[in-house]
């Protein structure tokens, strides 16, 4: 670092005084170039500080060399995160390591709401991909999309993901706010190791010589052991029954080699449970004694405050060597749980997805307990989506507690197959805009950049969407004679469109002519896109709502 960055650029790396072999390799590009840059690396491999790098290269343009002032005005970054909880973890961080430039970092967030006057004053927003792109839609000449020069991405393999479409019209909305401006705007994407890493770099313009950047799964810091088992049992209580047994077995396995272990659940009361089942197991199997925790050194003064606590299920488990930690607990059990586990007085920690998100902690050994949790919004089971499996992998392992890690995923079997082939990189991420099509073409047509069918078809070939249907037409419904014939799929391009206008059109969200291909936006379509409301909505809006409904028939369209 000494001898790489200037004097000013290493305040921004206090207490670091090599790059790692990623970082290293990335340098010329990250620090040394504008280009757009995609980084593929596994969890815990540095990419943050590749994403230092890019924004000090952004630093260094508003610099004056001569007398080293900056001109913070001038410097608008944005570093998208998927998750409200990685949000903050990364405001921290970066607000840490750029203060001593006396630059701002901001949360931009659903939590956090920013005046202009604040917006203004940040040189660095992070916010989550919802939030920008809601911001980003209002347009006008002084919105943030037009302010801003270095866009982050991270995890870009969220692409995915449902939410991957809203990735995907940022991604799109910005290159073309480029092409029309003529006003350059760097885009970096940061992302886990993913087979089809050159259809992402297509997608980004990045370029695949210079700017593409890929690591496998060899660079990990801490090399990761993965297990995967299928459950066949069709009965729930007997497969959660089979998934417990298999849990224990695993547990008891890293506990015999000294280790500690974190066991995922998908809900509160799931916590507790799994928790009195595997004490139940220990007893039953006489395994009670990996779990003892009364000869630890801290084992008195720790009795005391646990004592204190209100939740006796805190204090029951404790006395057994387990903890469970998750969000519906009072802040200082959360705390103290992290920190009995941080110092090996509970062994075996049963917690939800949040804590993946939050801080480091000892898990040699990390169990998924099953993969489907209740979805309120759907009324039913969906899967664990790829983006917290991938992040509870991460927490195996880490760099500064352990040499090894083991991570064991257990599912239904029908849904093991899909797990492996993304988890072992084999199967490649596939665009998930198709479903979200309609609601982000009215986001374009109220913005003002789509006024017409042609210019739709044509902002759709800017999305992963398109690239993906290039190169994989089968999976998207289309025959490999018709790409053959129309390689760059104008036909199936201005047929998505055109459903998408119809259904907006339906909803009374915009005003479609078939006749001139000509789209209008009306004041449905504007309220939607500016509180990002679904067309599901206010299509159920406009069925229920009429002017003579009482309180009672009001609360019921809202419930």
């Amino acid at each position: 670092i000494a001898t790489s960055l200037e004097p000013w650029a290493q305040k921004a790396f206090l207490g670091t005084k090599t790059l790692n072999t990623i970082q290293s390799r990335v340098f010329p590009t990250a620090y040394q170039s504008f280009e757009n840059m995609l980084v593929c690396a596994p969890t815990g491999a540095g990419k943050t500080n590749v994403a230092m790098l890019t924004m000090l290269q952004l630093i260094n343009q508003y610099r004056d060399s001569r007398t080293g002032v900056i001109d913070k005005a001038a410097i608008k970054a944005v570093y998208i995160a998927p998750m409200k909880a990685l949000a903050q973890e990364v405001v921290t961080k970066f607000a840490e390591r750029l203060n001593p430039l006396g630059l701002v970092v901001r949360e931009f967030t659903g939590d956090m709401q920013l005046t202009k006057k604040e917006i203004e004053e940040s040189q660095l927003l992070v916010c989550t991909p919802e939030k920008y792109d809601v911001v980003t839609r209002k347009g006008g000449d002084k919105s943030l999309g037009t302010l801003v020069t270095l866009l982050i991405i991270d995890e870009v393999h969220l692409l995915a993901d449902e939410r991957g479409a809203v990735i995907e019209t940022i991604v799109a909305r910005t290159q073309r706010y480029v092409e029309s401006s003529q006003k350059l705007v760097r885009i970096v994407g940061l992302s886990a190791t993913l087979p089809n890493y050159l259809d992402v770099a297509t997608f980004l313009r990045v370029n695949p010589r210079t700017g593409l950047h890929y690591f496998g799964s060899e660079y990990r810091p801490i090399p990761l052991s993965q297990t995967f088992l299928g459950v066949t049992e069709k009965q729930r209580v007997k497969r959660n029954d089979m998934m417990n047994k298999l849990a224990y077995d695993k547990m008891v396995e890293a506990l015999k080699k000294g280790k500690q272990v974190m066991i995922f659940v998908h809900a509160r009361k799931e916590t507790v449970k799994t928790a009195e089942c595997m004490a139940d197991l220990s007893g039953k199997y006489c395994t009670t004694d990996l779990l003892q925790n009364f000869e630890h050194e801290k084992y008195t003064l720790w009795k005391k405050q646990v004592d204190k606590s209100r939740a006796k299920e805190v204090q029951q488990l404790f006395a057994k060597g387990l903890g469970v930690h998750h969000a519906g607990m009072l802040r200082s059990d959360r705390t103290m749980t992290e920190q009995l586990f941080e110092q090996g007085l509970i062994k075996v920690l049963c917690c939800t997805a949040t804590l993946a998100w939050g801080i480091n902690l000892p898990a040699h050994t990390v169990i998924i307990k099953g993969t489907e949790l209740y979805d309120p919004e759907r009324g039913g089971f969906v899967d664990l989506s790829i983006l917290d499996v991938l992040q509870i992998f991460g927490r195996a392992g880490r760099p500064q507690f352990d040499t090894s890690g083991h991570a064991v995923l257990i599912t239904p079997h029908k849904s093991l197959s899909s797990y492996l082939g993304m988890l072992t990189n084999q199967a490649p991420i596939e665009s998930a805009l198709i479903k979200a099509l309609a609601d982000h073409l009215n986001a374009e047509i109220v913005n003002g950049t789509v006024n017409n069918i042609k210019e739709a078809a044509s902002w759709l070939s800017y999305t992963f969407l398109f690239v993906r249907m290039c190169k994989n037409p089968l999976v998207y419904g289309i025959e490999y004679d018709t790409l053959y014939s129309d390689p760059q799929l104008e036909h199936k391009r201005l047929q998505l469109v055109r459903d998408a206008a119809d259904v907006l059109d339906s909803c009374m969200m915009c005003r479609f002519d078939k006749r001139s291909g000509n789209l209008a936006v009306t004041n449905l379509g504007r309220i939607a896109s500016h509180y990002y409301i679904k067309h599901g909505t206010i299509e159920a809006f406009n069925t229920m709502l009429s002017p003579h409904l009482n309180d009672v028939d009001a609360l019921h369209v809202l419930c």
